[in-house]
C-alpha cells in the first residue's frame, strides 16, 4: 500500500511543478472558442455500461492430496480429498438490448458463477441471470429485468480501420467507472492463445484488471468491440489491449440467446502455417501461403465432420511420407489474403 500510495504522490508532484510559463499558456481556440471533446458522446452511452460482481464456487484438490506417498499415508481414497472454495471476481458489461435488458460481457468474467450482480452507472443494482457463455469467443450474454435502460448502439467492426480513434469504457480495479482513449493499433491478431477463436482487434487505449468485458466504442459512440485481456508482463497495462470484435461477438450472442450455447459445423480441415520444412517437402517456393489439410496429424476435426474413412492409419502414413492432395486425405496450399 505504502509503494502505491508513493508512486501516485510522485506522479500529482510531477504534473504540480510544471514550469510556469507552460501553465500560463493560452488554450487555443476551435470553431468560435468550442473546444473538441469526447463528453457529448460518453454522456449518451455510459449509462449503458455496466459493473459486474459474480460470486462463484470452484472445486479444488489440496496440494498435499496430490502426493501418492501422502495419500497412501493418511489413507485418502481415490477421487476424494477436493475442497470447494467461494471466489469473487468483478468485470464489466455493455447493455445491448435496453427492452429484453441484455447485458454482453466476457465469458471468463461469470465463470463458475452462483449470483451475478449489475450495477447501472446510477448505482441501481440488479441480480443478472446468464443466459449462455460461449468460452471459444470470451463471450457471455446476462438478462437483467427492468424497463428503465439504456442500450449503446452497435457498430461495425469490419469497417474498422488501423488507426481509428477508440475509447475504453470499464470498471478497472473495482475503481468504478472509467473511460480511456487511444486508436486501433492493429487488427485480425490472433496465435495468441488466449481463445478458441481469435480475431482481435488490437488497442492502445488503456485496458487494466476489471475492464474485461467493458465495450470499446468509436467516436460516434458505437460498440466495435469487447474490451477481454492485456499483454502484461510485469502485471499492469503497456499499451497493447486486445478486443473481441463486435461482428463476432453479435454472431455468438445471438446463438447465446436462441440456443443457450453457441453451435459450429465442422468441415473436417484444419489450418495451419506454411513452413520452411513443409515448403521443402511439397516443393512449393516461398511461405506465404497456408497449408489445408484433411486432418493429416489428427483425426478429431475428420471424424466430427463425420467423414467416411477407411483405414485412416495406413492413408495418414502414406499421406505424411508423400503429402499429396487426394480425395479423403491430403493437403493443398491456399494463398494468404
Amino acid at each position: 500500500m505504502k509503494r502505491l500510495l508513493s508512486a501516485l504522490v510522485l506522479v500529482g508532484g510531477v504534473a504540480g511543478v510544471a514550469p510556469a510559463v507552460l501553465a500560463a499558456a493560452p488554450i487555443p481556440e476551435f470553431n468560435g472558442g468550442v473546444l473538441p471533446s469526447l463528453a457529448p458522446m460518453l454522456s449518451t452511452i455510459t449509462p449503458g455500461v455496466v459493473n459486474i460482481a459474480v460470486k462463484g464456487r470452484v472445486r479444488e484438490q489440496n496440494p498435499l492430496l496430490q502426493d501418492p506417498f501422502f495419500r497412501r499415508f493418511f489413507n485418502v481414497p481415490q477421487g476424494q480429498g477436493y475442497e470447494e472454495r467461494e471466489t469473487q471476481a468483478t468485470g464489466s458489461g455493455v447493455i445491448v438490448d435496453a427492452a429484453q435488458g441484455y447485458v454482453l460481457t466476457n465469458a471468463h468474467v461469470v465463470e463458475n458463477e452462483t449470483s451475478i450482480t449489475v450495477t447501472t452507472k446510477d448505482n441501481r443494482k440488479f441480480a443478472a441471470k446468464l443466459v449462455g457463455r460461449d468460452a471459444d469467443t470470451d463471450v457471455a450474454v446476462l438478462k437483467i429485468n427492468d424497463g428503465k435502460l439504456t442500450a449503446v448502439p452497435f457498430g461495425d467492426s469490419d469497417k474498422l480501420q488501423v488507426g481509428d480513434f477508440v475509447v475504453a469504457i470499464g470498471n478497472p480495479f473495482g475503481l468504478g467507472q472509467t473511460v480511456t482513449s487511444g486508436i486501433v493499433s492493429a487488427l485480425g491478431r490472433s496465435g495468441l492463445g488466449i481463445e478458441g477463436y481469435e480475431d482481435f482487434i488490437q488497442t492502445d487505449a488503456s485496458i487494466n484488471p476489471g475492464n474485461s468485458g467493458g465495450p470499446l466504442v468509436d467516436l460516434r459512440g458505437n460498440l466495435v468491440g469487447i474490451n477481454t485481456a492485456i499483454l502484461a508482463p510485469g502485471g499492469g497495462n503497456i499499451g497493447i489491449g486486445f478486443a473481441v470484435p463486435i461482428n463476432m461477438a453479435r454472431r455468438a450472442m445471438d446463438q447465446l440467446i436462441r440456443y443457450g450455447e453457441v453451435k459450429r459445423g465442422r468441415i473436417g480441415i484444419a489450418i495451419q502455417d506454411l513452413t520452411p520444412d513443409l515448403a521443402q517437402a511439397m516443393k512449393e517456393h516461398g511461405t506465404r501461403q497456408a497449408v489445408a489439410s484433411l486432418a493429416l496429424v489428427e483425426l478429431l476435426p475428420r471424424r466430427a465432420a463425420q467423414f467416411g474413412i477407411i483405414d485412416p492409419v495406413e492413408r495418414e502414413q502414406r499421406a505424411l511420407h508423400a503429402p499429396q492432395f487426394a480425395q479423403g486425405g491430403g493437403e493443398a496450399v491456399l494463398p494468404r489474403m
